[in-house]
């Protein structure tokens, strides 16, 4: 008979998604608007999140909030209370997709088209360079900027 291992926690399942992120526990603090030792109580769990802590990891993490606290022992009046998605991008990740779709439209429209289309994308972007928050939109940003010009 082999041995079965206990169903993995809220707090291990946290832990092992902002590890996956590369996130320290500070970076996913200031994420969520919370303290380092929150997001440590939670990984111990010594604290269960609320229900919009539970709304904004999963959608750091891209996953739904019921799959974030799916077979844990995350209270079933929270987990009733959850919305069945969450957002899953942020601005600048919906941005860029965007702008991405307008540079393939333009590269079949001709030369001219796309010469424009890239100074516009690259204003647009640009301006979420600016008003970027933290290091991962900033590379990302940065890594768009260089494909514009590429």
């Amino acid at each position: 008979m082999g041995r079965h291992e206990p169903p993995e926690t809220l707090g291990q399942r946290i832990a092992r998604l902002r590890s996956q992120c590369g996130w320290t526990q500070q970076q996913l603090a200031e994420r969520i608007a919370a303290s380092r030792v929150a997001v440590s109580h939670f990984e111990m769990g010594m604290a269960q999140p609320s229900e919009r802590t539970v709304v904004l990891l999963a959608g750091l993490f891209k996953i739904d909030p019921l799959a974030l606290v799916a077979n844990t022992q995350y209270p079933e009046a929270k987990i009733e209370k959850l919305p069945a998605v969450s957002l899953r991008y942020t601005e600048a990740e919906l941005q860029i997709a965007l702008l991405r779709r307008d540079m393939e439209w333009a590269a079949r429209m001709g030369e001219d088209a796309l010469a424009q289309q890239r100074s516009i994308c690259r204003t647009q972007a640009q301006r979420l360079l600016e008003a970027a928050g933290d290091r991962d939109e900033l590379r990302m940003l940065e890594g768009f900027l260089a494909e514009i010009d590429a």
